[in-house]
């Protein structure tokens, strides 16, 4: 089936759903998501974004203006993630926890505000690496669209692109306890830290990174054809003084490169 002929099941689908509250991070998928429930619904939709300390600042931000350009109605909502035990110990179902207790909250905001239906960007990709959190979507009753319809992120690329949706090519993102190690307690020092050491990668024009934290280490994960560029003595020097203003005493470089869900391979291998 082609990208048109999943997008146009997925108009089907949100025509059918009645007046939707979108779970709204402002990344590829719920943005998209998002545009096509507007062009779906008009007015009988609304975008819930949570505000917490796994969140970047500069994604709320982007989120934000996405509402106001789309002309769609979003209710931002605080949520001490880091009070949640279960959330900051960090286990290995952390995921599970974290989204229970966030759509949970999401839900009852949007039946307050009159919408009976939650929907999330998950899409057609989303099964391929482990996920605990989509058990708290299933529990919760939350619809994905995107993945009812087959759309998968590359397809989602491009019908954004198609839409004039700005963030269409935007890198993937993930909370940041995804930076984390199982296990490590969650704290908002260290969350800031990556956060911020991040930001200096992409200042540095490394889009797609990620900055994981051992402790006092920083791991860096970047895009295998651009590990390269660290051969300039200069760039790799400007990093590693970033990063270690960021918080971190030490900054690594991880050979492998940039990968979706690094830290889920210690859990899938044994």
């Amino acid at each position: 089936m082609s990208a048109e002929s999943k997008a146009e099941r997925l108009r089907e689908l949100l025509r059918g759903c009645g007046p939707l509250a979108v779970a709204f991070s402002g990344g590829v998928d719920s943005s998209y998501l998002l545009a096509a429930a507007k062009d779906a619904l008009g007015d009988r939709v609304l975008a819930l974004t949570a505000d917490s300390p796994l969140i970047p600042r500069a994604e709320l931000e982007e989120a934000r203006a996405l509402c106001e350009t789309l002309g769609v109605r979003q209710l931002v909502i605080p949520i001490e993630a880091l009070a949640i035990p279960e959330v900051a110990k960090n286990p290995p179902d952390r995921c599970y926890q974290c989204k229970k207790a966030i759509f949970t909250r999401l839900r009852e905001e949007a039946e307050r505000a009159g919408f009976a239906a939650l929907a999330d960007g998950s899409n057609a990709d989303d099964a391929g690496d482990y996920r605990p959190g989509e058990r708290a979507l299933r529990e919760l009753g939350v619809r994905s669209p995107l993945r009812e319809a087959g759309l998968t992120k590359a397809e989602i690329r491009a019908l954004s692109k198609a839409r004039g949706l700005s963030g269409w090519d935007k890198p993937s993102m993930a909370c940041l306890a995804s930076r984390i190690p199982y296990g490590d307690a969650l704290t908002r020092e260290t969350l800031a830290a990556v956060e911020q050491a991040e930001a200096a990668l992409h200042a540095l024009g490394f889009r797609q990174c990620r900055v994981r934290a051992h402790g006092s280490l920083a791991r860096l994960e970047l895009p295998p054809e651009e590990i390269a560029r660290l051969a300039d003595d200069a760039l790799r020097r400007e990093i590693a003084s970033r990063v270690r203003a960021a918080g971190f005493a030490y900054v690594s470089l991880d050979l492998d490169g940039y990968r979706m869900g690094s830290l889920n391979e210690t859990l899938m291998n044994s």
